[in-house]
């Protein structure tokens, strides 16, 4: 219940409507009742004064102006029996437009709690886990919603055919209602049992698809090396215990639909029993009365069912909001305000950097990164190259000492105005399978052809390009697999070119390329140089020989050497 009325308060508007509606249909299924009941009373000519509900029906068709014949109430009941439809289609549909809302709120909450979380946070969640919370869990929340409105429309209908046979005989009523309410409880044993192999769902899908997505992106060194079966080791016993946990779920469903059938038959035949024989009700007012308490006590089932259904549905979307909160609490803060330039360069004046409880990256170092140059810092994998980087994007803050962007300290600085300036090319082309128009601008509207086509001729690509079948509009496969790595490299190239950046940062841009396709974007990188301020990092050699100003990275220290790899004869002091 809590998460339907947490649904309620988010979905104020739309959740009334379909209340309301639902209360209407309702009352005016009562009030169609109550006309079949004086229709049965006149057509048998039943002695005695009318009940409270046939009276109710007689005033009505008095006040229409039309004489109480069998017939005209006959007319009168389905006519409002037929609009009691009309407003549960209309209510049914206010859900399920909500449902879809549901779905996509929760979808588009995540992902942007994630986007503006801190680096750190985000680097730490499992893609998998993000991956199941959007296609999984946010639908399944959505379903529960529906099941809560649904168990919502049920018990309202039940009250109101309760209210009907309680005008006809309280005593009946109570006693089924009491009848009902012990097969509920005897039966929610079934309820919680659903409950809980919704959680194990919930947790087990989560843990499942964040191994999958791990491993899966490793499938070809793999089945390369034979050894594909480690892969099914990992994840066969937690796909047995979803399977376990689907069905416990299935059985505590069917089990509870298949019990409440026989019990319901049970107490319309003691109901019938006592209405004949002890309380000597008319033949007319029995059939409604067994058809009231019926309807009651089936649509309690019903909506107890539902209410389990929406249990089941319960664990994904407290899941779901328990990771929008966790992001939220880690939202990324934006101190600065200043807008940024870079006219002059970049500065680190006496940085420290460690991640968490770890040896420093950087242990108060100082670097220039002239405007309108080539700066390549060289070192080993593991040095931290990467993470100064972080730093220069923003992406990561420093424990002590400043960045400075033209003399301005890039905590007074507004970070996404800052990331706007900036291009950045991965080490690895992360392409998508789709056109190659569409892997520049990443679907932006505000870029046209003629953006895409500039941006691929910046960087030597524009030729590969339109020589393709269909140009810039060519499909290029699963990850560019239709390009060679060379090609996929400078489509990430134009695309951080795109938006024609101040800064392009370069992370071990070319160590994934063969020597040919090396050599062919290295020459792209130096007919850049002039153009906009490039810092690199890499491992390797190839860069040293077109950069202006280099630093070897090592131990947490960064080093000024002379281009092509001697080093200076003037040593940078840490601190300095």
């Amino acid at each position: 219940m809590k998460m339907l009325l947490a649904f309620v308060r988010a979905y104020p508007a739309r959740s009334s409507l379909a209340l309301i509606a639902l209360l209407f249909a309702g009352l005016l299924d009562g009030l169609g009742l109550s006309t079949l009941l004086s229709m049965l009373s006149l057509a048998t000519e039943s002695e005695g004064d009318p009940s409270l509900p046939e009276q109710i029906a007689l005033d009505v068709v008095g006040f229409l102006g039309v004489e109480p014949t069998p017939l005209a109430l006959l007319l009168l009941a389905t006519t409002l029996i037929a609009t009691k439809a009309i407003l549960v289609l209309l209510a049914n549909r206010q859900v399920g437009y909500t449902v879809a809302h549901v779905a996509t709120d929760l979808r588009l909450a995540l992902l942007r709690a994630v986007m503006a979380s801190r680096w750190r946070y985000y680097l730490s969640q499992p893609v998998g886990r993000l991956s199941n919370s959007v296609a999984t869990e946010a639908q399944r929340a959505s379903e529960g919603f529906r099941d809560g409105a649904m168990m919502a429309a049920l018990l309202i209908n039940g009250v109101i055919y309760f209210a009907i046979a309680l005008m006809i005989s309280w005593q009946a009523s109570v006693a089924a209602l009491l009848a009902g309410a012990v097969m509920l409880l005897a039966l929610h044993g079934l309820v919680r049992a659903a409950g809980a192999a919704g959680r194990n769902q919930t947790r087990l899908q989560k843990s499942l698809l964040s191994v999958m997505t791990d491993q899966l992106g490793a499938v070809k060194p793999l089945k390369a090396m034979a050894r594909e079966e480690h892969l099914d080791g990992l994840l066969a016993r937690q796909t047995e215990q979803l399977k376990v946990a689907l069905r416990r779920e299935v059985f505590n469903k069917e089990a509870l639909s298949a019990l409440q059938e026989p019990l319901l038959a049970i107490l319309v035949g003691i109901g019938f029993f006592i209405f004949v024989v002890h309380l000597e009700i008319a033949l007319a007012a029995v059939v409604v009365m067994l058809f009231l308490l019926a309807r009651v006590v089936n649509l309690l089932g019903k909506s107890q069912r539902a209410y389990q259904r929406m249990v089941v549905s319960e664990s994904a979307y407290w899941s779901m909001r328990e990771a929008i909160e966790a992001a939220l609490a880690e939202r990324e803060t934006n101190p600065g305000d200043r807008s940024p330039t870079l006219a002059e360069g970049i500065r680190f004046d006496g940085v420290t950097f460690r991640h968490g409880g770890a040896a420093p990256l950087l242990q108060s170092q100082s670097m220039v990164v002239p405007a309108n140059s080539l700066t390549v810092v060289v070192g080993p994998s593991g040095a931290g190259k990467t993470t100064l980087l972080d730093l220069v994007a923003a992406l990561l803050q420093p424990e002590a000492g400043q960045i400075l962007i033209d003399g301005v300290p890039l905590s007074e600085i507004d970070h996404r105005q800052w990331r706007r300036l900036i291009g950045y090319v991965p080490q690895e082309a992360l392409l998508v399978n789709d056109t190659v128009m569409k892997n520049i601008t990443l679907g932006e509207p505000g870029l046209s052809e003629s953006d895409v086509e500039r941006a691929l001729r910046s960087a030597d690509a524009w030729e590969f390009v339109a020589a393709l079948p269909e140009g810039m509009h060519t499909l290029i496969g699963e990850r560019g697999g239709r390009l060679s790595g060379g090609q996929r490299q400078r489509l990430a190239l134009a695309r951080a070119l795109v938006h024609t950046p101040k800064l392009l940062i370069l992370d071990e841009a070319t160590s994934n390329l063969d020597p040919v396709a090396e050599q062919a974007v290295l020459a792209t990188i130096e007919h850049l140089k002039g153009e906009l301020t490039m810092l690199a990092v890499t491992h390797g050699d190839g860069l040293l020989g077109i950069a202006e100003q280099v630093y070897r990275m090592t131990e947490g220290c960064l080093q000024p050497v002379t281009p092509g790899g001697r080093q200076s004869d003037t040593l940078a002091a840490p601190g300095r």
